[in-house]
C-alpha cells in the first residue's frame, strides 16, 4: 500500500522556521518525482515545491521562491520541506504528493497521490 506521511507541521511566528518531512512506503521512491502542495481555508489545493527522481531538476511556485527548499533522501525515502521566512499568508495544510507514474519528467499536472497532510499556522 502507498502511503505518504507527512510531519513537522505547527505554529510558528512570523519569519520563523519549520522543516516539514514526508516518510513515503510502498513504492520504489527514488523512481518518482515528488512534491508539495499546500491547501488554506476557503482556497483551492496549489503547488508549492517539486523535486525530480533524480534530484537535479526542481520548481517552485513564485510566492516561496528564495523562502522554502524541496530535498529528498531517497535513502531514508523521506521528503523534505525547508520552510524559512514564513509569512502569515502561508497558513495551510501541506500534502505531500507523488505523480501517478514513475520516472517521468517533473510535471506540475502529473501529481495525482496525496499525504494526509500536516497544518502549518503562522501567526503571531
Amino acid at each position: 500500500e502507498v502511503q505518504l506521511v507527512e510531519s513537522g507541521g505547527g505554529l510558528v511566528q512570523p519569519g520563523g522556521s519549520l522543516r516539514l518531512s514526508c516518510a513515503a512506503s510502498g513504492f520504489t521512491f527514488n523512481f518518482y518525482y515528488m512534491g508539495w502542495f499546500c491547501q488554506a481555508p476557503g482556497k483551492e489545493r496549489e503547488f508549492v515545491a517539486g523535486l525530480g527522481w533524480t534530484g537535479g531538476s526542481t520548481i517552485y511556485a513564485d510566492s516561496v521562491k528564495g523562502r522554502f527548499t524541496i530535498s529528498r533522501d531517497n535513502v531514508k525515502k523521506t521528503l523534505y520541506l525547508q520552510m524559512n521566512s514564513l509569512k502569515p499568508e502561508d497558513t495551510a495544510v501541506y500534502y505531500c504528493a507523488r505523480p501517478r507514474s514513475p520516472r517521468g519528467a517533473l510535471d506540475v499536472a502529473g501529481f495525482g497521490v496525496w499525504g494526509q497532510g500536516t497544518q502549518v499556522t503562522v501567526s503571531s
